[in-house]
């Protein structure tokens, strides 16, 4: 059997063959996976915010939020949080740096009952090093909630560790975040049941549905748990090749697009930019770096030789520095 023959077929044909039939409104509805006959859920309309307190999170995680210093929502969390509350599945498109992680890291920490030895929430990414960043964010934000337990798998570590950690019902996470062949051969061997899931989110979604190994994981993965769940699926970039493939894993989803102009700077944030020549950079970095007060700075150049370069010189005019890139070594990053 080749790759994609056990795969759902996301023709357009078929689509357009098991579009819903119309409603009272004459709209179509959305498909529903293969196999499931359940009720739509209910669309909400969004209530924009002024503040988090507007959403009516758990005073921990408040104060989480007050510890990092964020005081006003961006565009996206006004109108994804509320509807995520909801239950609702949610596809949400905004460009990086808008705040969609806290979008399903706040609702879900605002949602999840913690069973010892049972899954709540399942997150899954396309990379390791996005998954650790993800599990630091629900650290961040679930510090007042000592209760709750979450965990990080993905490849290149030894999975018996992962076995041990969820075998025993003391360490089992509550909260999963992890890269789908990790989390599939985990589901595979039976190390990892996932009938208590209630939430089921794919952070940089295009990314994984795109790839047809990844793909199957992933689909393996969603049939484990159970029909009745939340789905949110987020990403920067949603094809129109892609927008129906998430929707084949909703419900009546709402979607979310966030890419005007004038809603990608954030609150309190100012942009600059100056035009120079390649050999003027380094100096004028160095004049920027001993005028401006900071607490920290993150660099960002287009090659990792460029990024080694930039770093000795750095450190050469004593300002301490680190880089990373694709050839330092996984441990180390």
């Amino acid at each position: 059997m080749s790759a994609e023959e056990d795969l759902i077929d996301y023709s357009d044909d078929e689509l357009n063959n098991e579009t819903a039939a119309p409603d009272a409104n004459g709209k179509k509805g959305e498909v529903a996976p293969a196999g499931q006959n359940v009720d739509k859920k209910g669309s909400y309309v969004g209530i924009h915010s002024t503040g988090f307190r507007d959403f009516l999170l758990k005073n921990s995680l408040l104060r989480a939020i007050a510890d990092c210093g964020f005081e006003h929502p961006s565009e996206v969390q006004q109108s994804c949080i509320p509807q995520a509350m909801l239950g609702g599945d949610i596809i949400c498109q905004a460009k990086s740096g808008l705040g969609k992680t806290a979008v399903f890291v706040l609702t879900t920490l605002q949602q999840v009952e913690p069973v010892a030895g049972e899954c709540s929430v399942l997150v899954m990414c396309h990379t390791r090093e996005l998954a650790f960043q993800i599990r630091n964010e629900y650290n961040r934000f679930s510090k007042y909630m000592p209760e709750i337990k979450t965990g990080v798998f993905y490849g290149g570590t030894p999975i018996q560790k992962d076995a041990e950690l969820l075998k025993n019902k003391e360490t089992h996470p509550h909260i999963i975040v992890g890269t789908p062949g990790r989390l599939n051969a985990l589901v595979r061997d039976k190390h990892l049941r996932l009938g208590s899931v209630r939430m089921f989110i794919l952070d940089e979604c295009d990314k994984m549905l795109e790839q047809i190994d990844m793909r199957r994981d992933v689909q393996e993965i969603f049939r484990a748990t159970p029909q009745q769940k939340q789905v949110m699926m987020f990403s920067a970039t949603l094809s129109d090749e892609i927008k129906p493939i998430c929707r084949k894993f909703m419900q009546n989803p709402t979607e979310q697009i966030v890419d005007e102009d004038t809603k990608l700077t954030l609150h309190g944030l100012q942009q600059y930019y100056i035009n120079l020549n390649e050999n003027e950079k380094n100096r004028k970095l160095n004049e920027l770096l001993d005028e401006l007060q900071f607490n920290q700075v993150i660099i960002f150049v287009r090659t990792a030789a460029r990024a080694t370069e930039l770093d000795k010189l750095l450190r050469e005019c004593n300002f301490p520095s680190i880089a990373v890139h694709a050839g330092v070594g996984q441990e180390e990053r």
